[in-house]
Protein backbone atom coordinates (compact mmCIF):
# COMPACT_ATOMS: atom_id res chain seq x y z
CA UNK A 1 0.00 0.00 0.00
CA UNK A 2 1.40 3.47 -0.85
CA UNK A 3 1.73 5.68 1.76
CA UNK A 4 1.86 9.61 1.46
CA UNK A 5 2.72 12.09 4.31
CA UNK A 6 0.61 15.10 4.16
CA UNK A 7 3.00 17.09 5.81
CA UNK A 8 5.94 19.43 4.60
CA UNK A 9 7.45 19.08 8.72
CA UNK A 10 10.57 18.24 8.78
CA UNK A 11 9.96 16.87 12.05
CA UNK A 12 6.57 14.08 11.12
CA UNK A 13 9.34 13.03 7.58
CA UNK A 14 12.06 12.54 10.16
CA UNK A 15 9.64 10.42 12.92
CA UNK A 16 7.91 8.66 10.31
CA UNK A 17 11.18 7.76 8.92
CA UNK A 18 11.89 6.08 11.93
CA UNK A 19 9.64 3.11 11.35
CA UNK A 20 11.47 2.33 7.97
CA UNK A 21 7.92 2.96 5.75
CA UNK A 22 8.40 3.39 2.05
CA UNK A 23 6.48 6.89 2.04
CA UNK A 24 5.88 10.05 -0.18
CA UNK A 25 5.06 13.40 0.66
CA UNK A 26 2.68 15.67 -0.48
CA UNK A 27 1.78 18.94 0.78
CA UNK A 28 -1.66 19.44 1.60
CA UNK A 29 -3.76 22.05 -0.12
CA UNK A 30 -5.80 22.55 3.13
CA UNK A 31 -5.04 25.63 5.26
CA UNK A 32 -5.70 26.34 8.31
CA UNK A 33 -7.71 29.47 9.36
CA UNK A 34 -6.18 32.21 11.34
CA UNK A 35 -9.18 32.11 13.63
CA UNK A 36 -8.50 28.99 15.90
CA UNK A 37 -11.75 28.93 17.60
CA UNK A 38 -13.01 25.63 19.51
CA UNK A 39 -11.21 23.74 21.89
CA UNK A 40 -7.55 22.71 21.41
CA UNK A 41 -8.21 19.13 21.12
CA UNK A 42 -10.94 19.53 18.71
CA UNK A 43 -9.10 21.93 17.05
CA UNK A 44 -5.88 19.49 15.78
CA UNK A 45 -7.81 17.10 15.25
CA UNK A 46 -10.21 18.58 12.68
CA UNK A 47 -7.02 20.51 11.28
CA UNK A 48 -5.42 16.91 10.87
CA UNK A 49 -8.28 15.25 9.00
CA UNK A 50 -8.44 18.29 6.40
CA UNK A 51 -4.79 18.02 6.01
CA UNK A 52 -5.66 13.99 5.08
CA UNK A 53 -8.54 14.23 2.97
CA UNK A 54 -6.93 17.28 0.69
CA UNK A 55 -4.37 14.65 -0.16
CA UNK A 56 -6.72 11.95 -0.01
CA UNK A 57 -9.01 13.31 -2.61
CA UNK A 58 -6.19 13.11 -5.47
CA UNK A 59 -4.34 9.95 -4.37
CA UNK A 60 -7.81 7.65 -3.68
CA UNK A 61 -5.41 4.60 -3.88
CA UNK A 62 -3.02 5.88 -1.09
CA UNK A 63 -2.62 5.56 2.37
CA UNK A 64 -2.56 9.29 3.37
CA UNK A 65 -1.51 10.33 6.86
CA UNK A 66 -0.97 13.91 8.56
CA UNK A 67 -0.78 15.09 11.78
CA UNK A 68 -1.65 18.71 13.38
CA UNK A 69 -0.03 19.85 17.19
CA UNK A 70 -1.78 22.19 19.23
CA UNK A 71 -0.76 23.77 22.63
CA UNK A 72 -3.07 24.44 25.57
CA UNK A 73 -2.56 26.53 28.17
CA UNK A 74 -5.74 27.26 30.77
CA UNK A 75 -7.92 25.68 28.10
CA UNK A 76 -7.28 27.99 25.04
CA UNK A 77 -5.20 26.99 22.41
CA UNK A 78 -1.36 29.02 21.73
CA UNK A 79 -0.72 28.89 17.88
CA UNK A 80 2.45 29.95 16.31
CA UNK A 81 3.89 33.40 16.41
CA UNK A 82 3.82 35.80 14.26
CA UNK A 83 6.53 37.47 15.04
CA UNK A 84 9.45 38.00 18.04
CA UNK A 85 7.52 40.24 20.61
CA UNK A 86 4.34 37.45 19.69
CA UNK A 87 7.18 34.85 20.86
CA UNK A 88 8.46 36.47 23.72
CA UNK A 89 4.82 37.19 25.24
CA UNK A 90 4.32 33.33 24.41
CA UNK A 91 7.12 32.34 26.56
CA UNK A 92 6.11 34.53 29.18
CA UNK A 93 2.65 32.90 29.21
CA UNK A 94 4.52 29.13 29.63
CA UNK A 95 7.06 30.02 32.41
CA UNK A 96 7.51 28.07 35.13
CA UNK A 97 3.92 26.57 34.33
CA UNK A 98 2.58 23.41 32.95
CA UNK A 99 1.03 22.88 29.54
CA UNK A 100 -0.53 20.28 27.65
CA UNK A 101 0.63 19.53 24.17
CA UNK A 102 -2.09 18.04 21.62
CA UNK A 103 -0.87 15.85 18.31
CA UNK A 104 -4.27 15.16 16.42
CA UNK A 105 -3.11 11.98 13.62
CA UNK A 106 -5.31 11.04 11.09
CA UNK A 107 -5.04 8.57 8.02
CA UNK A 108 -7.67 8.29 5.20
CA UNK A 109 -7.78 5.92 2.42
CA UNK A 110 -10.26 6.69 -0.22
CA UNK A 111 -10.67 3.73 -1.97
CA UNK A 112 -10.80 1.39 1.40
CA UNK A 113 -12.98 3.74 2.93
CA UNK A 114 -10.64 4.40 6.22
CA UNK A 115 -11.15 7.39 7.86
CA UNK A 116 -9.37 7.37 11.32
CA UNK A 117 -7.79 10.04 13.46
CA UNK A 118 -6.35 9.79 16.96
CA UNK A 119 -5.11 12.33 19.73
CA UNK A 120 -2.35 11.99 21.73
CA UNK A 121 -1.55 14.64 24.66
CA UNK A 122 1.44 14.94 26.66
CA UNK A 123 1.98 17.48 29.85
CA UNK A 124 5.44 19.38 29.52
CA UNK A 125 6.27 21.72 32.29
CA UNK A 126 8.47 24.59 31.52
CA UNK A 127 11.44 25.99 34.33
CA UNK A 128 11.55 29.50 35.35
CA UNK A 129 12.75 31.84 32.76
CA UNK A 130 13.96 35.40 33.43
CA UNK A 131 13.66 37.50 30.78
CA UNK A 132 17.00 37.63 29.94
CA UNK A 133 16.66 33.73 29.37
CA UNK A 134 13.53 34.15 26.90
CA UNK A 135 15.37 37.07 25.15
CA UNK A 136 18.06 34.42 24.73
CA UNK A 137 16.17 31.80 23.45
CA UNK A 138 13.87 33.67 20.99
CA UNK A 139 17.63 35.22 20.04
CA UNK A 140 18.04 31.37 18.44
CA UNK A 141 15.36 31.90 15.90
CA UNK A 142 14.04 28.78 16.77
CA UNK A 143 10.63 30.37 18.50
CA UNK A 144 9.02 31.51 14.66
CA UNK A 145 6.96 28.64 13.00
CA UNK A 146 6.63 26.97 16.47
CA UNK A 147 3.39 26.55 18.31
CA UNK A 148 4.25 27.71 21.91
CA UNK A 149 7.44 29.32 20.36
CA UNK A 150 9.88 26.90 21.57
CA UNK A 151 11.18 23.78 19.84
CA UNK A 152 11.89 20.73 22.22
CA UNK A 153 14.06 19.13 19.63
CA UNK A 154 16.28 21.92 19.54
CA UNK A 155 17.62 24.30 21.96
CA UNK A 156 14.56 24.77 23.37
CA UNK A 157 14.89 21.46 25.14
CA UNK A 158 16.57 23.35 28.44
CA UNK A 159 13.85 25.41 28.95
CA UNK A 160 11.47 22.45 30.05
CA UNK A 161 11.90 20.91 33.05
CA UNK A 162 10.11 17.83 32.69
CA UNK A 163 7.66 15.91 30.43
CA UNK A 164 4.60 13.20 30.90
CA UNK A 165 3.72 11.18 27.99
CA UNK A 166 5.05 10.38 24.44
CA UNK A 167 8.21 12.57 23.58
CA UNK A 168 7.38 12.03 19.80
CA UNK A 169 3.74 13.90 20.80
CA UNK A 170 5.04 17.11 21.57
CA UNK A 171 7.50 16.90 18.12
CA UNK A 172 4.55 16.36 16.16
CA UNK A 173 3.96 12.42 15.72
CA UNK A 174 2.95 9.63 18.28
CA UNK A 175 5.03 6.90 16.83
CA UNK A 176 3.64 3.73 19.44
CA UNK A 177 0.10 5.01 18.65
CA UNK A 178 0.49 5.80 15.06
CA UNK A 179 1.85 2.05 14.60
CA UNK A 180 -0.75 0.29 16.42
CA UNK A 181 -3.17 1.79 13.61
CA UNK A 182 -1.20 0.59 10.61
CA UNK A 183 -0.52 -2.54 12.09
CA UNK A 184 -4.72 -2.52 12.42
CA UNK A 185 -4.78 -1.20 8.38
CA UNK A 186 -2.15 -4.60 8.10
CA UNK A 187 0.83 -1.78 7.52
CA UNK A 188 4.02 -3.75 10.02
CA UNK A 189 6.82 -1.74 9.96
CA UNK A 190 9.85 -3.45 9.99
CA UNK A 191 11.22 -1.96 13.76
CA UNK A 192 11.35 -3.08 16.81
CA UNK A 193 9.76 -0.63 18.48
CA UNK A 194 10.11 -1.20 22.13
CA UNK A 195 13.74 -0.97 21.27
CA UNK A 196 12.99 2.05 19.10
CA UNK A 197 11.95 3.85 22.20
CA UNK A 198 15.14 2.55 24.13
CA UNK A 199 17.50 4.28 22.19
CA UNK A 200 15.58 7.10 21.15
CA UNK A 201 16.95 8.27 17.92
CA UNK A 202 15.62 11.64 17.67
CA UNK A 203 17.26 14.77 18.67
CA UNK A 204 17.02 15.43 22.52
CA UNK A 205 14.18 12.35 22.63
CA UNK A 206 16.81 10.67 25.87
CA UNK A 207 16.41 13.73 27.93
CA UNK A 208 13.12 13.75 28.51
Amino acid sequence: MRIILASTSPQRKALLALLHLPFDIVEPIWEEPTNRRGSPRALCAHHAVQKARSIAARFPHALVISGDTVIELDGLPLGKPHDIDEAREMLRQLNHRAHQVHTAVALVHKVRQIDVSFIETATVWMKPLTNDDIATYVATGESLGRAGSYCIQGEGAKLISRLAGDYTTVVGFPLWKLVDYLEDLGLEPPINLPALYHDRPYPNWDRF
